[in-house]
């Protein structure tokens, strides 16, 4: 998922995203402990996307702050 995509999204729509790829690392843990992991680089993809939509909605949460004061 790149930055920009996430850029244009809402606060609303950032929270959806991280509760989904949360889930989502969540199932490749368990994928790797069981053994049916077939891709691993896929973890460290989501671990990042992850970092990525907290950075957006942190600074998007700051902007509204700093405007709002």
């Amino acid at each position: 998922m790149k930055a920009a995509e996430l850029k244009g999204m809402s606060l609303d729509q950032l929270d959806d995203q991280l509760a989904k790829l949360k889930k989502e690392q969540f199932n490749l843990r368990f994928q790797r402990a069981s053994g049916q992991l077939e891709r691993t680089s896929r973890i460290r993809e989501v671990r990042r996307d992850i970092a990525r939509v907290m950075t957006v909605a942190r600074t998007k949460r700051a902007g509204s702050a700093q405007k709002s004061a």
